[in-house]
């Protein structure tokens, strides 16, 4: 019987399908080394070259997607080569060289928040709800009484890729010695009381409000009243009021610490 159903076979059709496969195959082929050939994305070397040179944290702080998105845009001038904080300054003139600009060094920063409440500040609800300092601003600007206190859910922390934060005592403190400032701490506190200041600096303004005594007196008990002591007593004259608060001009301080010892709410701390 499996003879008979061979001999039936059409041979010769059967022959002309498997010639249009193997054409189509050959056809397909040909198309796909020709659109490989012509369409393939090489590689810029100008963007290897710079991603080499970058600090490889590809922490997002520049605003774009990991440190290849960055050098893309460094590469097209879409991004300016001082907005990655981790990359030393050394990398950052090789840089500079491979697109062809002028590069001034920048002097290291970190960041500080500039809130000292957290236990300290006093709460006008409990907040039950989504975790994280994001979550907590939706709802009536967060928990806390004073509108610039560092609400303590620990959003920073958790988004810090070197492990430089860590919430104490229902505020958030940053490490000077694993801070690498990618700013994405910055970028993400809605409050906006986390700063950048010089490596060097000796002392920071640990508060950000800038209410008047009275008020802020009835909602925290380590805010900056205002009272203009630190700006007066500064012998190098490095700290000026602006808004009912405390500014510090780094470029002139000497880290003598009298702002320090003058200051009576203890706001103004030492590094």
């Amino acid at each position: 019987m499996l003879l008979n159903l061979l001999a039936s076979v059409q041979w010769d059709k059967v022959g002309i399908v498997i010639g249009i496969a193997a054409g189509l195959s050959v056809v397909f082929a040909v198309l796909i080394i020709i659109v490989s050939k012509f369409c393939a994305v090489e590689t810029d070397e100008k963007v290897a070259a710079i991603t080499e040179k970058l600090a490889g944290a590809n922490c997002g702080g520049c605003g774009y997607a990991g440190c290849e998105g960055f050098a893309k845009a460094l590469a097209e001038g879409k991004a300016e080569i001082t907005s990655c904080g981790p990359t030393s300054n050394e990398n950052k003139a090789e840089i500079a060289k491979i697109l062809g600009v002028e590069f001034a060094a920048s002097e290291p920063v970190y960041a500080v928040v500039a809130c000292a409440g957290g236990m300290k500040s006093k709460n006008k609800y409990t907040y039950v709800g989504n975790k994280g300092c994001l979550a907590e601003a939706m709802y009536l600007g967060g928990k806390k009484k004073c509108a610039y206190g560092c609400m303590g859910e620990g959003t920073c922390e958790e988004i810090c890729p070197y492990h430089a934060i860590e919430v104490k005592d229902g505020v958030s403190i940053v490490d000077k010695a694993l801070c690498e400032a990618c700013g994405l701490c910055v970028k993400t506190c809605p409050k906006k009381i986390i700063k950048m200041i010089p490596k060097r600096a000796k002392v920071y303004v640990a508060c950000s409000t800038p209410c008047r005594g009275k008020e802020t007196m009835s909602v925290c008990e380590v805010g900056c009243i205002g009272c203009g002591l630190c700006a007066k007593n500064c012998p190098e004259k490095a700290i000026t009021m602006v808004n009912n608060h405390p500014v510090i001009d780094y470029s002139k301080c000497t880290g003598c610490l009298t702002c320090v010892a003058k200051c009576p709410r203890k706001t103004i701390k030492e590094l």
